[in-house]
């Protein structure tokens, strides 16, 4: 008994195409910037305590993109 192999989602030669890894890693940094600006902006004490609410924002959009995937 053979099993037949699965396609691939994304063939690596298609031109204009932004690679999956690429788009993740553009969310998760614009994700960091943007709400530790935000943060700052709404008062944060300091910069640390902005910049540690970007961070909890990047753990939950990783992880939400995390479950996103198959």
């Amino acid at each position: 008994m053979t099993v037949a192999p699965r396609p691939a989602r994304h063939s690596p030669g298609r031109p204009g195409t932004i690679p999956a890894v690429l788009v993740d890693l553009l969310i998760l940094v614009a994700t960091f910037v943007i709400v530790s600006a935000m943060a700052g902006l709404l008062g944060a004490a300091n910069l640390g305590t902005a910049l540690t609410f970007g961070t909890i924002a990047f753990a939950a959009v990783l992880v939400g993109l995390m479950l996103k995937r198959d």
